[in-house]
């Protein structure tokens, strides 16, 4: 069996031979292959991982023209990655290789995905343990209610599922969701997540509260149904307002003429339009961005590897001059 671990890497340059290494000596007894994507970084990640890969078939690189993104990495390695089990894991690793083999037991076993399940997030701050939490929990209610609970993008797949997920090609990507959606018998591993080997985290709190959104917004109408929920509640208040406003130049002489009321009435009801607008509006952005049906992503170039063996109708491309590649190509169904 033939296990292919897919690697996101984003300016990791001084933590990539401790990862190789790792990987290597926890899967000394197995058939494996690393897939290594390079997210556009510009640390020097691409040459430290050129330089292995000459020095070992089995490590394979594909290098994208410019930054798509951690998700687009993730779909780009199983898009080439040939196992008969696939796992993701992240360079930094927080994701440790050495339950690799414990996961490919599982997976034998009969199940088509392995999900490790953090018990302890060691080196984060409180802050963003808390923030997590709540994500996942709001997360697990807008999906279905079948998103796994503390479990990121450190997972392993079967074949058939790895072929499940190429046939999801929008642009707009949260795996973990896709994979919920599925519904695919998952077995869970608990471990305790560690802080980083080196370098720094590259999801700034921007990014997160982005790839939050980007969830939310993939699989769920909810901000929708919330801006509509809050139409009607500030529309009741303003109708008690005007009742109580009524109430009080007909039988008091309390009521002050004035315009403050006006104007902050005019503000909230103003907030909540635009709010309601801007929410449809970025619906409305994916909704343009996919119909336009660009690519996911684009290789620039890549080492030791084969153009991937797939239908992608489009979703990605590949330009010429690839080692061990396909020439100038775009995949197409």
């Amino acid at each position: 069996m033939l296990l292919s671990v897919v690697i996101p890497v984003f300016n990791e340059a001084e933590i990539l031979g401790t990862t190789i290494a790792r990987v290597r000596e926890a899967l000394r007894r197995e058939n494996w292959e690393i897939i290594f994507v390079d997210d556009g970084s510009t640390d020097g990640s691409l040459e430290v991982m050129r330089r292995a890969a000459l020095l070992d078939p089995r490590l394979k690189v594909i290098s994208f023209s410019r930054n798509f993104g951690h998700q687009a990495a993730i779909t780009a390695g199983l898009d080439f990655a040939d196992g008969d089990a696939v796992a993701i894991m992240d360079a930094d690793l927080q994701d440790p290789p050495e339950l690799l083999p414990r996961m490919l037991e599982l997976l034998q076993q009969g199940y088509d995905v392995v999900s490790p399940r953090r018990i302890s997030r060691e080196g984060e701050s409180v802050f963003k343990r808390w923030t997590a939490a709540l994500f996942y929990r709001g997360m697990a209610r807008l999906v279905n209610g079948q998103l796994s609970l503390d479990v990121g993008d450190f997972r392993m797949f079967s074949r058939r599922a790895v072929l499940a997920i190429r046939g999801f090609r929008e642009r707009h990507r949260f795996m973990r969701g896709l994979i919920a959606w599925l519904g695919l018998k998952e077995a869970y591993l608990q471990f305790e997540r560690q802080a980083r080997v080196g370098g720094e985290t590259k999801y700034t709190l921007g990014k997160m509260l982005r790839f939050a959104w980007t969830a939310v917004s993939s699989f769920s109408a909810f901000p929708l149904r919330l801006s509509i929920g809050a139409g009607v509640m500030l529309s009741g208040a303003g109708l008690l307002y005007l009742l109580r406003v009524i109430y009080l130049g007909l039988f008091t002489n309390t009521l002050v003429h004035g315009w403050a009321t006006i104007v902050v009435l005019q503000c909230i009801f103003s907030g909540m339009i635009l709010i309601a607008l801007g929410t449809i509006g970025d619906y409305i952005a994916k909704i343009y961005e996919e119909s336009k049906g660009r690519p996911i992503y684009v290789v620039a170039t890549s080492f030791n590897c084969a153009a991937p063996h797939v239908s992608l109708s489009g979703s990605s491309v590949l330009l010429g001059d690839v080692d061990h590649c396909a020439s100038v190509a775009r995949l197409s169904a």
